[in-house]
């Protein structure tokens, strides 16, 4: 068994972190996580942020910060995360007018530009997918995915991906043929499961709770060198602690939390 931490998306509480951002961090560690990504500050300093983290015990596996923060403010998101102590942060979205070839090919050049910087800080850049990064595209020399672009036009030693396990599924992909070729490329894998399909298509739920095979995506995944697993639920039909909770549990039942 390979020993990958798991870390929660604080996506996944982000309503309770809205009334006690601190609180909210509390909470997760004594579920159990080993670590957290962050999706927000809370309005915290680099300093502060940087103690909670230290009390709490938790490590900071990464943190999405908007695109154009990375494009108009990226002096100040080094400055921020190079004192917190982040190893990495990546780009949560791509904005719906750019999800077309030529959006992701400047994507692509400027997560390589970005990602030079925060090698120099000692940090690396991710993009997180969803499941339009999979959609066909007529770019004129062919048919290309956004996923194509990104994959073929980035630095592997600059630009890493976060594969989405729910979200590759929900293009209709298998997620751990998509881990296995393009191995190398995904230090963290986001972990959510799927509600079978119902009268309204299917939803988010929790790890363990749902139709995705995990067993194959564990195998792919540390074959080619996972090193976070990364709970997230987008929505939670339970209290979001509730569902934090009973993902964290089922992974501790297959031996791996």
């Amino acid at each position: 068994m390979a020993n990958v931490p798991v870390g929660l998306q604080f996506y996944t509480v982000r309503d309770e972190a809205a009334k006690d951002f601190a609180g909210a961090m509390r909470r997760v560690a004594a579920l159990g996580y080993a670590g957290v990504e962050l999706a927000g500050t809370g309005g915290l300093s680099a300093a502060a942020m940087r103690d909670l983290l230290a009390e709490t015990g938790l490590a900071l596996a990464g943190s999405h910060v908007p695109v154009t923060e990375f494009e108009t403010n990226l002096d100040d998101v080094i400055a921020y995360y190079a004192a917190v102590g982040a190893p990495r942060v990546g780009v949560p979205y791509l904005p719906n007018e750019r999800q077309n070839p030529e959006g992701f090919r400047a994507l692509a050049a400027m997560m390589n530009a970005v990602g030079a910087r925060l090698r120099e800080a000692g940090m690396g850049l991710y993009y997180h997918h969803h499941a339009f990064e999979f959609d066909k595209h007529d770019a004129g020399d062919g048919v290309v995915t956004g996923m194509d672009i990104l994959l073929r036009e980035t630095d592997p030693a600059l630009v890493t991906i976060e594969c989405d396990v729910y979200w590759v599924r929900h293009a209709g992909l298998d997620p751990a043929a998509f881990i296995r070729q393009h191995a190398g490329r995904f230090p963290l894998v986001h972990l959510k499961d799927m509600t079978p399909e119902g009268s309204e298509g299917h939803t988010f739920a929790e790890v363990g709770e749902g139709v995705i095979d995990f067993a194959p995506i564990f195998a792919a995944s540390e074959r080619q060198g996972v090193e976070w697993y990364i709970v997230e639920q987008d929505r939670c039909a339970r209290p979001c602690f509730e569902s934090a909770r009973l993902s964290l549990e089922n992974l501790r039942e297959w031996g791996k939390a």
